[in-house]
């Protein structure tokens, strides 16, 4: 694969060469052209607007102004957020963080060093080190606040005198012959106004009411949170996120500041115990607490006291976008994973990684064909990363959740014993899970390596015939699970795969005779 990406990037550059001065001389006459064409109600002031301002609005917003574009961003409310999710960074997140010249942003925020996670189950415990070894000893997840590291970065993009942040709901994007021209929005004091620019970028978040105008969305909702905030209390290991696999599903504890440590309990299904009526503090009192550590149970149980739990829907939707000249989806309006791995944020910043190094080399966003050529560009770069991050969420929910079935509870009893053996069965499905080594083949490896491993376990020392049974389930269970791998595998690197395919595309662009270099 090496080689035919290797390959495939020498003849696109050997291509651009060659033709280069014809593709200028063709240029020089079409832009010539383009002012002439557009609307005069379109804004010549902004190259790109972007619909929110989260976490991948804001990084979005910073990284595009700084590359030199006229950002004018539009968020619902600016004030700091408060959420329960959104709070773990892991460390190839913080890679791209600093790739994007926002690692300041968890300064000055309490923030707090994630070197890795600790497993437990059933009374026993395993640690599970971040790989870091190879990378500066800064590089290490990040947990905090979520509306404090928000709030860094809107002030950070803030300080481009190019980049607006204005406060107004966006109500609808402007279409004209299929292309997106802007954007329609109630400003803070109720004034309807329009904006325009050649690109409109919606990142307006989870909720986001602008997705069906850009893609089909399959939202699926397997269960939700109730966060709870423990304080002045001691993690078993420090500076680690913890995981309980419990019955039916995980209990995350992570620290978001130097007194507060974030518990988040996974509730299967759509429809959670009541808060206002005491069915929740009584759920969590009497079916999850004496399931967690005995270190932080006192902590637990307080925080329970104090009242203080929220809920949030886990969301999973797959990235099914309809390229659309003129618009883009990011973040978690575009495709959203359940979010016990901690991945979302991890996702949303490499897009932004792809999507800037694949803008360079464009200057005029004023045709909305050729730039639609970019931006289907940048839906086939980024799936080898996300798809694999998205997936490895979903598959270790389920493994991770208690089951009736019996071979599905060996499966989930051998990755907890596979990932406690150390060495390449920890490091490795640790360095996807940390967005480290973000490869789809690695995933259906480990994942592979976990079920021989548990049909081992079955095995040995005598196979009777109720564990040969309870074996051939457990390969069924990984099969079809692993069919699953291979599909989502096949779906996001096909291309990638393919580079020519790839190349195709991106010399197609680079060769357009209406954009400038």
């Amino acid at each position: 694969m090496l080689a035919e990406c290797l390959f495939g990037g020498i003849v696109a550059v050997l291509l651009w060469f060659l033709l280069s001065k014809k593709s200028k001389q063709r240029n020089a006459g079409s832009l010539a052209e383009i002012p002439d064409v557009l609307d005069a109600s379109v804004d010549r002031g902004t190259d790109v607007i972007i619909v929110g301002a989260g976490v991948a609005g804001s990084a979005l917003a910073y990284t595009l102004g700084k590359d030199g574009r006229r950002v004018h961003v539009i968020e619902r409310d600016l004030s700091e957020p408060d959420r329960i999710v959104g709070e773990l960074l892991q460390p190839g997140g913080y890679l791209k963080l600093i790739e994007l010249g926002l690692d300041d942003c968890v300064e000055e925020i309490d923030a707090q060093r994630v070197l890795g996670y600790a497993l437990f189950k059933d009374g026993k415990n395993t640690k599970l080190s971040y790989p870091l070894e190879k990378y500066h000893s800064d590089v290490a997840g990040r947990s905090f606040h979520n509306g404090r590291f928000i709030q860094r970065m809107r002030e950070k993009a803030a300080t481009l005198p190019n980049v607006r942040l204005e406060q107004g709901t966006v109500n609808a994007l402007l279409e004209e012959n299929g292309t997106v021209k802007g954007v329609a929005y109630k400003t803070r004091a109720g004034e309807e106004l329009k904006a325009y620019a050649p690109l409109t970028i919606v990142c307006d978040g989870c909720f986001s009411n602008l997705r069906r105008s850009l893609c089909s969305p399959k939202v699926d909702v397997p269960s939700c949170f109730v966060g709870l905030v423990l304080e002045n209390c001691e993690l078993p290991f420090p500076n680690h996120g913890h995981v309980v696999l419990a019955d039916p599903s995980p209990i995350l504890f992570y620290p978001i500041s130097s007194t507060e440590v974030r518990c988040l309990v996974d509730v299967p299904g759509q429809k959670v115990p009541s808060i206002a009526n005491g069915e929740m503090a009584d759920y969590l009192k009497t079916v999850v607490a004496p399931q967690i550590p005995k270190e932080l149970y006192d902590s637990f149980i307080a925080a329970i006291d104090k009242g203080s739990m929220r809920t949030m829907p886990n969301k999973s939707m797959p990235a099914n976008p309809h390229p659309t000249p003129g618009a883009l989806l990011m973040g978690d309006a575009f495709n959203m994973r359940h979010p016990l791995t901690g991945g979302g944020m991890t996702v949303a910043l490499a897009d932004i990684v792809v999507l800037r190094n694949l803008f360079k080399p464009l200057r005029n966003l004023h045709d909305a064909s050729a730039l639609c050529k970019y931006l289907e560009a940048f839906y086939t770069l980024r799936k080898p990363v996300a798809s694999t991050i998205n997936t490895l969420a979903g598959a270790l929910y389920k493994v991770f959740c208690a089951s009736p079935d019996q071979a599905r509870n060996e499966m989930r009893q051998a990755c907890f014993d596979y990932l406690s053996l150390g060495g390449v069965c920890s490091t490795g499905p640790v360095a996807l899970l940390s967005g480290l080594n973000p490869r789809p083949l690695s995933l259906v490896a480990h994942f592979f390596a976990v079920a021989i491993y548990g049909v081992g376990r079955l095995l040995v020392p005598f196979p009777s015939p109720k564990r040969l049974w309870i074996g051939a389930r457990l390969i069924s269970v990984s099969w079809h699970a692993l069919v699953s791998l291979y599909v989502a595998y096949f779906a996001g690197i096909i291309f990638a795969a393919m580079p020519l395919i790839t190349i195709k595309s991106l010399v197609s662009c680079l060769l357009s005779p209406r954009i400038r270099r």
